[in-house]
């Protein structure tokens, strides 16, 4: 490590922590991506002979921890054990994030699979790697890519099991918590609209085309086309923001918000 300069030496103790890869693997990361850290951790996890050697009986024991001790899952009273001891709390976006690694199918439960090939996948086989993989899963919502996988994945997620909608209450939280990351300046205006004009399930239609409407039309509604294929219930919104005067001389007007 002494050849190298301050900065890389940081990333290079950095690369490390999260990852766990050795000094060795971790050069070879950094410099295939030229020492960019995002790119560095893409390269990584994408090359299987890479990640970490994860040892099978650790993570049984993990499973064995949190697991419902009447049914072979891991369900709410486990996850909220899980958390306290990564210490994360359980509404963190960073749980939506695990879930999404260990495909799970349903929100506040994971299978035995589910569990031990998404803490495979991503290197843990105990709670201090947990704990070191965090900042890496905060990173992945920064990735445009992984953003849009981690959204649409959330749908399916979050609905009860059997229905082909999601709950208005649910799919409102959801919304906040994931365009707190995006940072969409009107998701508390289409919020409201739902809970003022909609007030019924949303559809996979309706959500999908939410993040391309919030990530292709700005939010002075500048590049919104009426002739567009929008959902109705976002052509809705638009008429919404203008009958109510929230859009005002291309700025959004926030004192039309309810407080």
């Amino acid at each position: 490590m002494h050849k190298l300069g301050r900065g890389h030496r940081d990333k290079l103790q950095q690369f490390i922590t999260i990852t766990g890869a050795s000094e060795k693997v971790a050069l070879q990361a950094l410099k295939a991506s030229d020492w960019h850290l995002e790119g560095a951790f893409d390269f990584f996890y994408s090359q299987p002979q890479l990640k970490t050697f994860t040892d099978s009986r650790h993570l049984e024991e993990l499973y064995n921890r949190y697991k419902d001790p009447y049914v072979d899952m891991i369900l709410a009273d486990g996850i909220t054990l899980l958390c306290n001891d990564i210490q994360v709390d359980p509404q963190d976006i960073v749980m939506l994030v695990l879930s999404w690694h260990m495909k799970a199918g349903t929100m506040c439960e994971f299978s035995k699979k589910e569990f031990i090939e998404g803490l495979q996948s991503l290197g843990i086989d105990s709670l201090d790697k947990f704990r070191e993989k965090i900042p890496y899963m905060r990173s992945e919502l920064k990735d445009e890519q992984k953003f849009r996988e981690i959204y649409n994945f959330a749908f399916g997620w979050a609905k009860e099991k059997g229905q082909k909608s999601l709950a208005l209450d649910t799919a409102i939280g959801m919304w906040q918590l994931l365009f707190a990351e995006k940072q969409w300046p009107l998701v508390d205006h289409w919020c409201q609209f739902l809970q003022a004009r909609h007030n019924k399930a949303i559809s996979r239609d309706t959500w999908s085309q939410l993040l391309e409407f919030a990530k292709t039309v700005g939010s002075n509604l500048s590049d919104y086309d009426a002739e567009g294929a929008w959902p109705y219930l976002i052509d809705e919104f638009v008429e919404y923001l203008n009958e109510n005067g929230i859009i005002q001389n291309g700025q959004i007007n926030d004192s039309s918000l309810k407080r």
